[in-house]
């Protein structure tokens, strides 16, 4: 079974929305950006015996959609062992690929996938060996 990993929080004014966060939530935030190879800043939620999950702050890729238009939410990231067979099961189950896979050097790899329902999700696989 694969569980949530990770969190992806959307801006677009970055420093606009650590600051907040920051005061509302008392989360911090690292800078990952030599990780991404682009601006991107980890978010850190508690500590590490604390149960919970840490995620990202990153500028927003693209327009928000005028309102009304639902909920526009985290993206959340899912750990799988195995990228290729988890995209392909997406994609089988109707899935479409959102961002494809992506090396993140030394760490995972990476992708972004959408649901038969629209909404965003991240896939995971850790990998030292991703370049």
């Amino acid at each position: 079974m694969s569980r949530v990993v990770h969190f992806e929080i959307q801006a677009d004014d970055v420093e606009r929305a650590k600051a907040f966060y920051e005061a509302a939530l008392g989360w911090t935030f690292q800078d990952y950006s030599q990780v991404t190879g682009s601006p991107y800043w980890g978010v850190i939620t508690g500590a590490d015996d604390q149960m919970g999950i840490n995620g990202g702050l990153l500028a927003r890729p693209a327009p928000v959609p005028a309102g009304p238009a639902g909920s526009n939410a985290f993206v959340c990231t899912i750990g799988v062992a195995d990228y290729d067979e988890t995209e392909r099961r997406i994609l089988e189950a109707g899935g479409q690929v959102a961002l494809p896979k992506m090396a993140l050097p030394g760490m995972a790899w990476q992708g972004y996938y959408l649901d038969t329902e629209g909404n965003t999700f991240g896939i995971h696989q850790p990998d030292p060996q991703a370049a």
